[in-house]
């Protein structure tokens, strides 16, 4: 379970260019939760992520994991227990290096760095499994360097590599906004799949309203910081698309646009 408790978060505080983004705000998000996060520009959602992760500190307010207070874990320690996948294909995988050797380090996330070899050969039929799970045909490409990859393969690959270890949590921050639309198809149905099959609490952020309400059990609209609109369960599942437009109009017409 993962709480946020009255986060406080400022940009620039103390200049003329200051601007609150959380006053006061608060979630929580139950173990196995799929909860898609919908928003226009600026409304919160990938600071939202960014706090989770501990990429960016936070002005106040607290943030727990099963209990545990983690508002001052640094964000590499965060990651033994977080997977997140970014909008950029390049930001998941290292692309001067091979397939094998990718996957290699993935597997040793958390894990001490002690005078030993970095790649395990002993685990190279266990990286085949785990990509033959994708269904691209990575499993014959081992020691094809992952810069040769296409944009669609290296976000597949990133996927894997996030949950290879025991995470808690997976976060996905508009994972296929960079993809053409078959392979943000294909990247969604793996998504669904892995997502599942390891019982991951899953935070998305995505600007595609049919992968919103298509996928995860909870939808969050988010605007200027707060969550406006958040449904699960039956009521989740009754969303359509044209409520959520309804619902962007009814703020556009609000701040006057």
């Amino acid at each position: 379970m993962l709480e946020l408790n009255h986060i406080e978060k400022y940009y620039n505080a103390g200049t003329v260019h200051e601007m609150c983004m959380f006053q006061d705000f608060s979630m929580r998000i139950d173990a196995g939760q799929f909860v898609s996060v919908v928003g226009s520009n600026g409304s919160g959602k990938t600071s939202l992520l960014n706090i989770i992760c501990g990429s960016i500190p936070l002005d106040g307010g607290k943030i727990c994991i099963n209990g545990e207070d983690i508002t001052h874990m640094p964000e590499y320690r965060r990651q033994r227990r977080i997977g997140r996948v970014y909008q950029n294909p390049a930001m998941g995988t290292c692309p001067s290096m091979t397939i094998l050797e990718n996957m290699s380090l993935a597997d040793n996330k958390g894990k001490p760095f002690n005078l030993r070899r970095g790649m395990n050969r002993k685990r190279i039929d266990f990286y085949r499994e785990q990509l033959r799970f994708l269904g691209l045909g990575l499993e014959d490409k081992l020691h094809v360097k992952v810069g040769a990859l296409s944009g669609g393969q290296r976000q597949a690959m990133a996927l894997l590599m996030s949950t290879m270890t025991d995470i808690e949590f997976l976060i996905l921050d508009e994972h296929t906004a960079a993809l053409d639309p078959k392979t943000a198809e294909i990247i969604m149905e793996l998504t669904g799949k892995v997502v599942r099959e390891k019982k991951l609490t899953t935070i998305m952020v995505t600007h595609n309203l049919r992968y919103a309400v298509e996928y995860g059990d909870r939808l969050v609209m988010m605007h200027q910081g707060q969550a406006i609109m958040d449904e699960s369960g039956t009521a989740k599942a009754a969303i359509r698309i044209e409520d959520i437009l309804d619902k962007f109009n009814e703020i556009s017409i609000e701040c006057g646009n």
